[in-house]
């Protein structure tokens, strides 16, 4: 497999220590060789006052001893960089040749600074300019005012280039983070729609099926009486049962299309308000004789609301269809506010010779009174959603009844 350079560098940096130790061999090679070719009647060096002593094995031992230590920058920084300052006291008191000694204090204060935090880093720095000084102090070392300009220039330039690098990579960090954040939130996001979604689909589909499979089982229900008796009847009822069949499917392919990926989704209006009329005339013929009320100046509603509002007509009058009994009746009144749509349906339950089992039993569970119907859950959900306020309970004057109000904004209005 061909090695690109950017892959070498790439291993290089995964494998610090590697890279760490080979930059150690290099700079004490170059250090030591420096020193082995220098001619020991040399004239003195930069920032001394005589020529250096002949080289010695100790002499290649305290310059190694400076720069040795940089295979072991990025663990120990600081205190190999406190310790370092030790053979390098020692090549300026015995006039030694330091060679490339003093880059491995370079490098190391490099690395505090690039590796470590502030305070350790100013620390390093200080000790750098220390071990400076009490060479200038101790008469080993005799630079001039532009000298130390210099050697203050370089310090620093380390330094700062060391603090850069360190900021830059808290910074990568930090965007990294924030990117995981930002993904994180954003798959929350997608399960939390999905989520609703899913109730939403849920809703309208208990909505749909148990309003029309209601209706559909009291027709049926009616024509089988009705079938010997009067055949005319049982004919009508089996229109009915026909044609609502046929809304149902149409109503339930709208919602379910949604979830279609292989073509395009069949979409159609969703019913409102303007379908309460029509919605009264299917329970009348299934045999709930309804009323409908509507007050107020009609204005147009935010779909939400709207598509809602008809949804909790749609449930209760199921709810009555199926509880309160083949005599009952039921009575819708829609009020249209200015900043208010209030919706009251109510029966009277009569007919219903198992009342009792209404309030406790299973009755009580479909109509929704504190119970686990579905239905009425969802509707709670819908005039929650809109920031309504719902009442289910018993009648003062026997039977049942729902209440519902939903806040309405001018903004909202059509």
């Amino acid at each position: 497999m061909r090695t690109t350079p950017g892959s070498t560098r790439s291993w290089l940096r995964d494998h610090f220590l590697i890279y760490d130790s080979i930059l150690a061999v290099v700079l004490t090679t170059a250090s030591l060789s420096w020193i082995a070719l220098a001619a020991s009647g040399q004239e003195a060096g930069w920032l001394r006052s005589a020529a250096p002593r002949p080289a010695d094995a100790l002499n290649l031992i305290l310059a190694a001893a400076c720069t040795l230590p940089v295979a072991l920058r990025r663990s120990r920084p600081f205190v190999l960089l406190v310790a370092t300052c030790v053979p390098q006291a020692a090549l300026d008191t015995l006039h030694y040749d330091p060679g490339l000694s003093r880059l491995g204090g370079l490098v190391l204060l490099y690395s505090v600074a690039a590796c470590r935090g502030l305070a350790l880093s100013l620390a390093a720095l200080v000790v750098s300019f220390a071990s400076y000084v009490a060479g200038v102090l101790a008469g080993v070392i005799t630079p001039s005012w532009p000298d130390h300009v210099v050697v203050t220039a370089v310090l620093l330039l380390c330094w700062v280039c060391g603090r850069a690098l360190r900021l830059r990579r808290a910074y990568l960090a930090e965007l990294v983070q924030r990117a995981d954040r930002l993904e994180r939130a954003r798959e929350a996001d997608t399960r939390a729609a999905r989520a609703e979604e899913r109730s939403r689909i849920a809703r309208e589909l208990h909505d749909v099926v148990a309003h029309h499979v209601s209706v559909m089982t009291v027709q049926a229900a009616a024509a089988r009486k009705m079938l010997d008796i009067k055949p005319d009847v049982a004919r009508d009822a089996l229109s009915a049962i026909e044609e609502m069949g046929r809304t149902a499917m149409t109503e339930m392919r709208s919602i379910v299309g949604v979830l279609r990926t292989d073509g395009p989704a069949e979409r159609g209006p969703q019913p409102g308000m303007h379908d309460l009329p029509a919605l009264v005339e299917q329970m009348r013929e299934a045999g709930l004789r309804t009323q409908l009320w509507i007050e107020g100046e009609r204005r147009g509603l935010p779909p939400g609301v709207d598509l809602a509002a008809y949804r909790l007509v749609q449930e209760a009058l199921t709810n009555s269809l199926r509880h309160a009994g083949p005599a009952a009746r039921a009575w819708v009144t829609v009020r249209h506010e200015p900043n208010e749509l209030s919706i009251h349906v109510e029966d009277d339950g009569r007919g219903a010779a198992e009342e009792p089992a209404r309030i406790g039993g299973k009755g009580l569970e479909g109509k929704g009174l504190g119970g686990k119907g579905h239905g009425l859950v969802g509707i709670r959900e819908r005039v929650a959603l809109y920031g309504g306020v719902l009442r289910i309970g018993p009648r003062a004057g026997g039977g049942f009844e729902v209440r519902a109000r939903f806040p309405l904004s001018h903004s909202a209005l059509k």
